[in-house]
């Protein structure tokens, strides 16, 4: 159950958001309605993917759009968070695909025919291929090329649009895919981690100018990850560890975005590791946003140590699937201490969720624990209101199991089951418990089971 939320929470009021959240290469599939991205590529290079799958198929969910629809009606939620699939909105040219317009076309009108809300993300990680073979986020023109891509998507879709988000976890992109490597595209070191940050934080910036003129009365935001970066004892080496640790992961694309500049790391890297600034860049980077997306999943310690000056100690307490530390309380911290560091936009929850090994017997999925951590964080975030701290709304990561990144389909986040061979959905007991208490909230629509 998800209970014990105060009476007078603002949780339990009807201005403050709930929905969920997913991502198009890890649910659409339909790849031969689309251009390659660089996960394609990816996923076909051997062992670079868990269990060797691939987004071909994934939750088949272009197919199943009108169902899946159905599921979040059900569910009763007030938003829905999804991403557009940049290889399958344009062409290799530039131009609108048909397909892909019409598919997105769909799924606005039939958020809008259920009354769910869209919060769209331009950029889920999906860069077409033919982009990173001219050098990907290594290059300033893909920059220049995600501005255009933004441009016609809030020209065609911008009517219908709740909120944009330019970017979604841009240290994933840069850090996983261009600084060790073990996402798309594959890239490796700090120099090409720098360059790409830096590339990435310019498309959003050159995003917002375009959108804000495309689509004028849509809030635009981006969406950061951010865990508290705790030090791993009470010895102050360990507490520089985890200073560093957090400019050099975390803070590396707050601080642009939120104050127009990088932290005071820079200054002491290397000149073949210091970001590729030109004169305007860091004022378009740091243009006011109209809110602030918070993707927070755990908490992380650090200890002195290593060529970085830190090094992550083992997660303590409960864990996920994942391996990461449960610890709702960090929501708390996170929130509080940036509302404390700088003057934030309103800020949404844009993913919050857990991974566990999940089983369907006869029909039935019961994840008692996915409930608690959902009821945990809620209660942590009620705290960080009751503090103060100006946020809007809370998306749950996912709706839906799906393709899991280099982990493939072994880790299950979804508040729905999804049996992978019959591609058939089953909500969980923790998609049941939320409908409960959603529908419980002012104002709630209810759909059919």
């Amino acid at each position: 159950m998800i209970e014990n939320l105060p009476g007078d929470s603002v949780l339990n009021q009807e201005a403050f958001l709930f929905g969920v959240a997913t991502s198009a290469f890890q649910i659409e599939g339909a790849v031969g309605e689309r251009r390659p991205c660089i996960w394609d590529a990816f996923c076909r290079e051997p062992g670079k993917i868990r269990d060797g799958s691939n987004g071909d198929i994934a939750c088949d969910h272009v197919a199943r759009s009108e169902a899946d629809l159905d599921l979040l009606a059900w569910l009763g939620v007030d938003a829905y968070r999804f991403s557009i699939n940049w290889a399958r909105f344009l062409d290799e040219q530039g131009r609108i695909d048909p397909r892909g317009l019409a598919f997105y076309d769909r799924l606005l009108d039939g958020l809008a025919e259920r009354g769910i809300k869209p919060f769209v993300t331009l950029y889920h990680w999906e860069l077409p291929q033919h982009l990173e073979a001219r050098g990907g986020w290594l290059e300033r023109d893909t920059a220049a090329r995600f501005r255009d891509y933004a441009a016609l998507a809030a020209t065609r879709l911008g009517d219908r649009v709740e909120a944009w988000a330019t970017l979604n976890e841009p240290w994933c992109s840069a850090w996983l895919g261009y600084g060790n490597g073990i996402h798309a595209p594959g890239r490796t070191g700090l120099g090409a981690y720098r360059k790409a940050g830096h590339h990435l934080l310019l498309a959003h910036g050159m995003a917002l100018e375009a959108l804000r003129s495309e689509s004028k009365s849509v809030p635009v935001g981006i969406v950061l990850n951010d865990s508290p970066c705790l030090p791993a004892s009470d010895q102050p080496e360990d507490a520089d560890a985890a200073r560093i640790a957090e400019a050099f992961h975390y803070r590396w694309f707050l601080e642009p975005v939120l104050a127009g500049r990088y932290p005071g790391l820079a200054d002491e890297l290397p000149e073949a590791q210091q970001p590729p600034i030109r004169p305007g860049d860091l004022a378009c980077i740091g243009a006011p946003i109209d809110y602030l997306g918070l993707n927070y999943y755990t908490v992380e310690r650090y200890r002195a140590g290593g060529p970085l000056g830190f090094e992550a100690e083992p997660p303590q307490g409960t864990t996920s699937d994942m391996g990461w530390a449960v610890d709702p309380d960090g929501l708390r911290h996170l929130l509080e201490e940036l509302a404390e560091r700088y003057e934030l936009p309103p800020v949404y929850i844009c993913e919050n969720g857990i991974a566990l090994r999940d089983e369907c017997v006869d029909g039935v999925v019961d994840d008692p624990r996915r409930a608690a951590y959902l009821r945990d964080h809620l209660l942590a975030l009620d705290e960080a209101l009751r503090a103060g701290v100006d946020v809007r709304g809370y998306f749950h990561w996912s709706l839906l199991d799906n393709f899991e990144w280099a982990e493939g389909y072994t880790k299950r986040f979804g508040l729905v089951w999804v049996d992978y061979d019959t591609l058939e959905r089953v909500p969980k007991g923790s998609a049941h418990a939320l409908r409960q208490w959603l529908g419980a909230r002012p104002g709630i629509r209810r759909g059919t089971p």
